[in-house]
């Protein structure tokens, strides 16, 4: 629907500066047809009183051209050898020759154009005709309408081929999924073996975790399989999704040298919201697994809570006391194939804000923090 959106904007920027230029060309041909007749008509006028005889003709012709001449729409100023206006026509307003606006008016004029100076009668100062006006700047807003033109056909075609990427991705992890059921399978056939012969505690314990395992490796193929698909919106419980993944990573973490501690706590009251739950899961993984990695080598502790901010919102916080993330790369952790980590894809963190804010239409964000990095899901609920 957004590429939809953008084709029909493309295509309305083309018509209006098509249509643009052919209206402000028809018009200028009309104008200079108009002026090509007065033209003629004034050549004709001084013909005629050169041709007659008669003492009147000159007067009548003068008149004539004075008339032509106010029709061309030129603004003109007459001014006496004082720089007083003695005679004006086309002014911009209405005002007696004696006001103030109309010798302000001599100055701009002058920076149109160089006044022509009439020996023992003054100056005569003129400005740009209406055609003239238009031929300065007319351009200019075409000439920004083919350049946003030019912007939005760029827009489209890088945004075209990133969809066609994001098509070919999704249907990568969409074909992963499915090669991946067959060996899960397996597996937990594999399990259920080993579980019903485990002679001691250590077997026993080790297929629990190994199921464990093999059920976030399903859940996970479930992921891919969403890729590319409209999220879902089923009611669920933060506080429980919350307390699951804190509870995953719980047994996970290291506990000898550089012990990690991990956080899960949920609110006093359920915060029930419309989401797609596995979505948001992955999401809260990727904010949870870089918080462990600033942690590894170093130890620490790592927080995730639930808080009610306001009927409408509730927010899921995920904070570390780590070394935090340096002020010169605050703005830059969310580009999507931007990582610090000389191994990392930079994916995880762009990912969890599409999540978040594309698919959910809340919000992800660096929260500020004195030690560690403070990482705030806000969501609609």
């Amino acid at each position: 629907m957004r590429r939809s959106a953008t084709v029909i904007l493309l295509g309305g920027l083309l018509a209006v500066l098509l249509g643009a230029y052919i209206v402000y060309s028809r018009r200028v041909v009309r104008e200079l047809r108009r002026d090509a007749g007065r033209y003629g008509a004034m050549y004709a006028r001084v013909y005629q009183a050169l041709t007659d005889p008669t003492e009147e003709s000159g007067n009548t012709a003068l008149l004539s051209l004075s008339q032509q001449i106010n029709e061309l729409g030129v603004p003109v100023v007459i001014t006496d050898t004082a720089g007083m206006p003695t005679a004006a026509v086309n002014l911009p307003f209405s005002a007696p020759l004696t006001d103030p606006r109309v010798r302000a008016y001599v100055v701009s004029l002058d920076k149109q154009n160089a006044p022509v100076v009439e020996a023992g009668i003054g100056e005569v100062h003129f400005g740009d005709s209406v055609l003239i006006t238009s031929l300065r700047f007319i351009p200019l807003l075409l000439a920004s309408l083919l350049v946003l033109t030019g912007a939005a056909i760029v827009y489209v075609l890088r945004t075209r081929s990133r969809a066609d990427r994001e098509r070919v991705w999704a249907g990568m992890a969409r074909e992963s999924a499915h090669q991946l059921a067959t060996p899960l399978s397996s597996l937990s056939g594999w399990i259920e073996l080993l579980r019903d012969h485990a002679d001691d505690e250590v077997s026993a314990s080790a297929a629990r975790h190994m199921e464990a395992d093999l059920e976030r490796l399903e859940r996970v193929s479930h992921r891919f399989e969403r890729i590319g698909r409209p999220p879902r919106r089923d009611k669920l419980d933060l506080g429980d999704l919350v307390v699951r993944v804190g509870a995953y990573f719980q047994a996970r973490v290291p506990t000898l040298a550089h012990a990690v501690t991990l956080v899960a706590s949920r609110a006093n009251e359920p915060i029930v919201i419309e989401g797609d739950e596995v979505l948001l899961e992955w999401a809260l993984e990727v904010l949870v697994k870089n918080g462990l990695d600033a942690l590894a080598g170093r130890g620490g502790r790592l927080y995730m809570t639930t808080k009610r901010l306001d009927p409408d919102r509730v927010r899921v916080r995920v904070a570390d006391d780590g070394p935090g993330v340096p002020r010169e790369l605050r703005t830059r952790i969310f580009e999507p194939g931007y990582s610090t980590k000389q191994s990392g894809w930079g994916i995880g963190l762009s990912l969890a804000k599409r999540i978040v804010e594309e698919n959910h239409g809340g919000r992800l964000m660096l929260a500020p923090s004195e030690k560690g990095a403070t990482f705030d899901v806000i969501l609609q609920g």
